[in-house]
């Protein structure tokens, strides 16, 4: 006879168990890609990451390192800044990661919780690709490290480190065993763990291997696709669901919605971050860090250098405030994912993504981030001429970052 009291506490367990571990996998989860110049349109190395986190309010600080001075990014209620989630240093290191709980030690109950930590002291002590791998093996089991360590140079090394707190591995973008086309992709599982299947993003980096493949085919794995159609991509592998090209219900009161919880673009997409290397050691001030302060489908880029000595004012803010550019992403995360209800936030309407003002959210995003592509290249252009003043570089990123938020109020004026 079946106890049915016991059964419903059963499945009471089970559904609260699942929703955490859906709560978990979508707080740890990331999309990641570094490249080498062989690879990459520039023939200089690359680097991007998508930030999917349950810390959805991010902003950029300016930090005076041991050594060197470095930009992050940054939970917006962390202070004293003391985590970076993805950075560039004045000297043309870069630096980010994803989480891979496949690599953390459950006998120490670690879980990679010194990540974002370890990245910071990294920044200020490195110079090099070399200098982190020096760094992983005299820190080696004092941190709680569970991570895909993705890090570019002004050497023009692309590398990744599979990191647990008691080993590491590095795979090199350069090694044609490991990359034979120049580029790899991470999410959140990695190739070094006794248990893979503790880790996830599949489905994410089934996706992005494809995007990647036909990019670099086609000769455009750069900046632009990374911006534009890797970061904003809201494809799903497995479903074949292509939102942007399927037509819209003709019943308005029946939109179009699709789940973003395996997408590249996802709900819980807090940030992105992509990094184009330095010519060379001697110019390691023309590496650009390109920043979306918010779901890439909410926000336009903005680029930031470190020889700059500072961040712009709307892409940070005081004490644990977000910045504006932030707060506007979110806000127009709201009426893209109008319905609380139970798990609808993780459900985008299409419909308003489309149809916003007549043309669509992405095409007026779109329209604002190419001019400041085209601004950004010219002035890059320019600097490899001359070595820019700090000043100089300070009001030019302030310049864009201020073009960018004035064009997005004048785009979306019901959205602030």
């Amino acid at each position: 006879m079946v106890n049915f009291r016991k059964l419903s506490l059963l499945i009471s367990i089970l559904a609260s168990f699942f929703v955490l571990l859906s709560l978990h996998s979508r707080s740890s989860a990331c999309t990641l890609i570094v490249a080498s110049g062989r690879a990459t349109a520039s023939g200089r190395p690359l680097m991007w990451k998508n930030r999917d986190t349950a810390q959805l309010l991010n902003k950029l600080m300016y930090f005076k390192g041991e050594k060197y001075n470095f930009i992050g990014l940054v939970d917006s209620d962390d202070e004293a800044g003391k985590e970076i989630w993805a950075g560039l240093n004045d000297r043309g290191l870069a630096i980010m990661n994803s989480q891979a709980d496949d690599l953390a030690v459950i006998e120490k109950k670690y879980d990679g919780s010194g990540n974002g930590a370890f990245m910071k002291l990294a920044l200020g002590l490195c110079a090099t690709v070399d200098d982190f791998e020096k760094l992983l093996q005299k820190e080696k089991g004092k941190w709680d490290l569970a991570a895909n360590f993705g890090v570019i140079d002004a050497e023009g090394r692309a590398c990744f480190f599979e990191t647990s707190s008691e080993y590491y591995t590095r795979f090199d973008a350069d090694d044609k065993k490991v990359a034979p086309f120049g580029y790899i992709v991470r999410t959140n599982f990695s190739y070094t763990s006794p248990d893979y299947l503790q880790g996830g993003g599949f489905i994410r980096f089934e996706r992005m291997s494809h995007l990647a493949e036909a990019a670099r085919a086609e000769g455009r794995l750069g900046v632009r696709f990374i911006l534009q159609e890797a970061a904003r991509d809201l494809n799903h592998e497995k479903l074949h669901s292509f939102p942007l090209n399927r037509p819209l219900p003709d019943d308005p009161s029946r939109p179009l919605y699709i789940n973003t919880n395996d997408t590249i673009n996802r709900n819980s997409t807090a940030a992105a971050v992509v990094f184009e290397g330095a010519p060379s050691p001697e110019r390691a001030d023309l590496a650009t860090m390109w920043v979306l302060l918010g779901q890439p489908i909410t926000i336009a880029a903005i680029p930031v250098w470190p020889a700059s000595g500072q961040v712009p004012a709307v892409a940070s803010a005081p004490g644990k405030e977000t910045c504006p550019l932030n707060a506007f992403s979110r806000k127009l995360v709201q009426y893209l994912y109008p319905d609380r209800r139970g798990r609808m936030p993780q459900y985008l309407n299409i419909n308003r993504l489309r149809t916003y003002g007549g043309e669509g959210v992405l095409s007026k995003i779109m329209r604002i981030e190419n001019q400041v592509l085209e601004k950004a290249g010219a002035q890059l252009r320019a600097w490899e001429n001359r070595k820019e003043s700090a000043a100089r570089v300070a009001a030019f990123q302030e310049a864009l970052a201020e073009f960018v938020r004035q064009n997005l109020y004048q785009e979306f004026p019901d959205i602030r």
